[in-house]
């Protein structure tokens, strides 16, 4: 009985010594990639230098956006809208918010037949006004509808087509005379102002438009009569969606090809996602599509 008792012993040593001189064990150090998280709270103050100075706080709460698939009446008649989604898409920071009143000046320009920085091109519609440099933000602004309101109580609605250049001020809005008219005399030519961002009633839709020389191998884009301002533009290529960099001429390029021709989404401020298929390649023709972003709320809580 001893013999077999000390036996055990020996073996139970030598396994604890085999034991102890295994390498120790390490966890797992695969990555995985972790899944976006979506937030319904989205602060959305100007933070840029020099912005325009606002008499509201804007509305910090991102309501879920909708993607759209769609594709243009004249390319593709028998097209049917997508089924709607919903998109977690945050709403892009910029220097103009929605539910922000902003306070400048207003001055007044000749608009001629209506085209400006924008390169909308002519309209008939001269409730417009230029945008200062700080505040076009390189284009941002652009088709963008704004509430201007005077001291004596009148108000206007006008688009912003156009950009007033230094010394044009944050704030300040160069108005077409048609539209300075329904503030104030204008004679006048300077008077102090709020505004505020709207999105209006229409029952147009968004156009796209490929500016003249784009080809399969470089080609600028340009959404034209979108409700709400134009955040972010992408192409769709064989890896995935591309974004697009815009330029100060409200165009968004792709230098190098990739993506022209083929299917486009755009954004809006508040993270409203369009997708549209069957736009050709032609330049410099506005071709419609059948999708327009919704109208939002501006009033201020």
């Amino acid at each position: 009985m001893l013999g077999t008792t000390v036996a055990l012993t020996a073996v139970g040593v030598l396994a604890y010594l085999a034991m102890a001189l295994l390498p120790e064990r390490e966890a797992d150090a695969g990555s995985t990639e972790a899944a976006p998280v979506a937030s319904t709270q989205v602060r959305a103050t100007p933070t840029v230098t020099g912005a325009p100075t606002p008499t509201g706080t804007p509305d910090a709460t991102a309501t879920p956006t909708a993607t759209v698939g769609a594709t243009t009446a004249a390319a593709q008649p028998s097209a049917t809208q997508a089924p709607r989604t919903t998109s977690t898409a945050a709403p892009p920071a910029g220097r103009i918010q929605p539910k922000t009143t902003y306070q400048g000046v207003a001055t007044v320009y000749e608009a001629g037949n209506g085209d400006g920085a924008c390169l909308f091109g002519p309209s008939d519609d001269l409730m417009i006004a230029a945008m200062n440099t700080t505040d076009y933000e390189s284009s941002k602004a652009c088709g963008a509808y704004v509430l201007v309101r005077a001291a004596n109580g009148a108000s206007v609605t006008v688009r912003i087509t156009n950009e007033c250049p230094l010394p044009c001020a944050p704030g300040q809005l160069d108005l077409s005379e048609q539209a300075f008219a329904g503030l104030a005399d204008p004679k006048l030519g300077r008077i102090p102002i709020t505004w505020s961002l709207l999105s209006p009633s229409t029952s147009d839709t968004i156009s796209i438009r490929y500016k003249a020389g784009s080809s399969p191998h470089w080609c600028g884009i340009q959404a034209v009569g979108h409700r709400n301002p134009v955040a972010r533009l992408e192409v769709r290529t064989t890896n995935g969606w591309r974004q697009l960099p815009r330029t100060d001429y409200n165009y968004f390029l792709s230098t190098d090809g990739r993506g022209c021709g083929g299917a486009i989404r755009i954004t809006d401020i508040y993270g409203e996602r369009l997708t549209v298929n069957g736009i050709a390649l032609r330049p410099d023709v506005v071709q419609p599509t059948r999708v327009q972003f919704a109208q939002q709320s501006t009033t201020r809580r």
